[in-house]
């Protein structure tokens, strides 16, 4: 028969850790790996697995995850963070997959429930994540936080998800945007030999409010796809400030930055009419509306 270890890394996570642990007792092993919380997260855990394991709480996340993996002893790792749940759909098509499977991991759809709903547009869902996998087969890179589990080998797709609990407070979204991700994310762009260019303090931001507000269709989520969509920009907005100051606060001389920062966000108004009036064309049913409706825009 084949066997499933699930391995959990958390810290401080005492309000959502005993949901995540309930919803995994389906699996023949949990392997718990605590960054040294200082609440009640292991007392917690110790309810549901001996196997808790103590390390460092590394700002590079997936460390201890991969540390986690080395410590599982079955033929299948299922890896899980703290604010995550696997429902009862999910955990049965697992052990339907794993008994009788030529791929050697799977990726899975993820439900991100963020400040109270589902957010089923503007990039949020359905989130592929690679999460289950062959033991001795998959691994974090170790490169940077938001990195997926590479594989050695094929993968397939789970059609169940996972449900997220993410962002609960804004305060929680900007707090790990100025201590975790945007930090990493500066430092792997300047290792990726960004090109630094002060116009990106414009267009970094509002290239993603495009992205997840139309063409990704955020505004279908509705003011929630609004304000998701202007808070991405505003973690894009930081990463390139966060850029800046590991530049030394580079000092662009221009005694006139009016004209150039004009000509800036005249750019992104004409990109914002474009998306403005395409998102609208494909909202109208009627094709000889639609039709009519392209003609006008173009004349005008």
């Amino acid at each position: 028969m084949v066997k499933l270890s699930v391995v959990i890394s958390a810290y401080n996570e005492e309000k959502k850790i005993e949901d995540c642990l309930k919803s995994v007792l389906f699996a023949d092993d949990i392997i718990f790996v605590d960054s040294s919380s200082t609440d009640q997260t292991v007392k917690i855990a110790k309810q549901y697995t001996s196997k808790i394991f103590t390390r460092p709480n590394n700002p590079m996340l997936n460390v201890n995850k991969n540390f986690g993996f080395s410590k599982a002893n079955n033929d299948w790792i299922l890896s899980l963070d703290a604010d995550e749940r696997i429902t009862s759909e999910l955990a049965h098509e697992i052990e339907e997959k794993i008994g009788n499977s030529d791929v050697v991991g799977y990726w899975i759809p993820r439900k991100n429930i963020i400040f109270g709903k589902w957010i089923k547009h503007g990039g949020w869902y359905p989130d592929y994540q690679l999460r289950l996998f062959k033991k001795k087969k998959g691994r974090f890179p170790g490169e940077h936080v938001h990195e997926m589990i590479k594989i050695d080998g094929g993968a397939g797709y789970l059609n169940s998800s996972i449900a997220h609990y993410n962002y609960e407070t804004i305060f929680q979204f900007i707090e790990k945007l100025i201590n975790i991700y945007g930090p990493n994310e500066a430092e792997q762009m300047l290792k990726r030999g960004y090109n630094f260019t002060w116009q990106d303090a414009i267009r970094m931001p509002f290239k993603e409010f495009l992205s997840r507000f139309f063409a990704r269709e955020g505004y279908k989520d509705g003011f929630h796809g609004l304000m998701l969509s202007v808070l991405m920009a505003f973690y894009h907005f930081v990463v390139f400030a966060l850029i800046w100051e590991k530049r030394g606060f580079e000092k662009i001389e221009d005694e006139n930055m009016l004209e150039p920062t004009e000509l800036e966000f005249k750019k992104t108004y004409k990109d914002l009419l474009f998306w403005i009036r395409k998102e609208k064309i494909k909202q109208i049913k009627n094709p000889i509306k639609k039709s009519a409706y392209k003609l006008l825009k173009r004349l005008s």
